[in-house]
């Protein structure tokens, strides 16, 4: 199976100062993405030929990720249509594998997304998406958690007589009502046919995995990114899947 790793970053941050380049927990952020990508294609015992590619229109984080210790990684200097912040991540993410594609001759089976922004992932997770992928035949997996709020019960929306329901339900009890998940935004597995389609993520078959709810927080803003780091800083220390990622780097 040809496989290729995408990562791919924005120059600057408006939330986060240079978020895509900061240390988290004494270490580059974006190097966590690599060390999982490293350990998988290491202890997996699948056929794969992987790929991994950098996009981005920050040379400072081309530069970190081309001198990574531990993966030789493809760059691409990321197209002026494509650095907007309107514009979506799945045409960054084809841009990847139309000039991957062309630069290294072949046609991939797969596309895996990893996001900078999401150091807490295990090769397990990755191990999982790719499992899902092939098995289902998606147009796209991605990664998800359990959802603390759930509209068909306790989640409100402000309506012209006060605030009601998101979703009108007679549910008297969480367990009754569907179970609802979070995008993490941390894993996704595109088919190449999908990707050149140009629609969103669940504008097709979506299937997902359940990653371990870490209490992970959007990187917005600078407390995001040290409660972030507090989290992190125990899990480390706690979880054996999630140390091997920190201590590989």
């Amino acid at each position: 199976m040809k496989i290729l790793f995408t990562i791919c970053g924005r120059a600057g941050s408006k939330g986060i100062k240079n978020k895509n380049i900061r240390e988290f927990v004494g270490k580059p952020l974006p190097y966590y993405t690599i060390s999982a990508i490293d350990l998988f294609l290491k202890e997996t015992l699948s056929d794969i030929e992987a790929d991994i590619v950098v996009n981005s229109d920050s040379r400072e984080l081309l530069e970190l990720m081309k001198n990574n210790p531990l993966r030789r990684i493809e760059t691409i200097e990321r197209d002026e249509s494509l650095a907007g912040d309107t514009i979506g991540k799945i045409a960054v993410i084809n841009d990847c594998r139309l000039k991957m594609e062309e630069r290294k001759h072949k046609k991939y089976d797969m596309i895996i997304d990893l996001d900078i922004t999401s150091p807490l992932r295990t090769v397990e997770n990755i191990e999982q998406l790719i499992a899902k992928q092939f098995e289902s035949k998606a147009d796209v997996t991605t990664s998800v958690t359990t959802a603390r709020r759930n509209p068909y019960f306790n989640q409100v929306m402000k309506t012209e007589h006060g605030y009601k329901k998101v979703i009108a339900s007679n549910f008297t009890a969480r367990q009754q009502a569907p179970e609802i998940y979070d995008m993490n935004a941390s894993l996704y597995a595109y088919s190449p046919e999908f990707l050149k389609s140009g629609k969103g993520v669940l504008d097709g078959y979506c299937e997902c995995i359940e990653m371990y709810d870490t209490g992970v927080l959007d990187l917005d803003h600078e407390n995001d990114f040290e409660l972030m780091e507090v989290i992190a800083k125990y899990l480390f220390s706690k979880n054996v899947q999630l140390g091997k990622i920190y201590y590989n780097i």
